[in-house]
């Protein structure tokens, strides 16, 4: 499946990579990538030789039907490995226990330190939990890798993907023996996290955000929100304006008809001296 999917990924979009000699031959690697799309997981994988392992949502392999049992076979077929996200610190201590057991297979381990897709192209903060903890649990070294265009193949709610060449930068390993057996110690945590980040950003060339991307959704999710309920409350007074403006039309007619009435007395009575005249002449004669 593998080859199946990354052959046809190669043969479709040509993506570019820079830094494959950065990649072990053979031993345990965390390869540790921004995320900009769905695709990135399948792209990355598709221009190795050796197998990467991400970790993905379990609901990927339990839907049921036909197209959830492609969709799974699809997933395994490029390196997925499912965990259950349904607690938030469950999920992550069930990705940590999966990425260890990765490593120590002498396998590769790819993580998205933003912890979710970036919501518009800037590359977040990284989240200490995962990456880092796993790194020094495992002694493992951290490849820095930036995907490049990927977000514009398939922008979240496209259907149909764009056919162009994505690219793929793999840095150099960063060895963070240094801090062995100090996966527990928060600051540790955040210093490995922000050095792996600095470099991601340096290959990406994206501009930094030091908020979690989580945090930014959810902003962008609020003044959506808020702008659409302006609007509605917008619309709302256009139409209350609209039904005023309507009202007053009738009263406004009504006013012109008994202004045409009012006048048609004065003038009959302009029209009655002159009968009165030509009588009066016919009389004296």
């Amino acid at each position: 499946m593998k080859v199946s999917v990354g052959g046809s990924l190669k043969l479709v979009f040509r993506p570019w990579v820079e830094g494959l000699e950065n990649v072990p031959a053979e031993g345990p690697a965390i390869l540790a990538s921004n995320h900009l799309s769905f695709s990135d997981s399948f792209f990355l994988p598709a221009v190795l030789d050796r197998k990467v392992t991400f970790i993905a949502k379990a609901e990927y392999f339990t839907t049921p039907g036909v197209k959830g049992r492609l969709t799974a076979a699809f997933f395994k077929g490029v390196g997925q490995l499912p965990v259950d996200r349904s607690g938030a610190r469950g999920a992550g201590e069930a990705a940590i226990k999966s990425g260890i057991e990765v490593l120590e297979r002498g396998e590769l381990f790819g993580i998205y330190p933003e912890g979710t897709r970036s919501p518009d192209g800037r590359l977040y903060r990284g989240k200490p939990g995962g990456l880092a903890r796993v790194a020094l649990a495992t002694g493992a070294p951290v490849l820095p890798v930036a995907m490049i265009d990927t977000e514009k193949i398939q922008p979240p709610g496209k259907v149909m993907p764009k056919v162009m060449r994505p690219g793929i930068r793999i840095g150099a390993p960063l060895d963070f023996s240094r801090y062995q057996g100090m996966e527990h110690d928060r600051f540790v945590l955040r210093a490995v996290t922000d050095e792996v980040m600095y470099e991601i950003m340096k290959l990406s060339g994206q501009e930094y955000v030091d908020i979690y991307a989580t945090a930014a959704k959810r902003q962008l999710a609020e003044a959506a929100k808020a702008e659409k309920e302006a609007a509605k409350e917008a619309a709302k007074e256009a139409a209350k304006a609209e039904k005023a403006e309507q009202a007053e039309k009738p009263e406004n007619t009504e006013n012109t008809e008994n202004t045409e009435n009012t006048d048609e007395p004065d003038r009959a009575g302009e029209a009655r001296p002159e009968h009165s005249d030509r009588s009066h002449r016919q009389h004296a004669e």
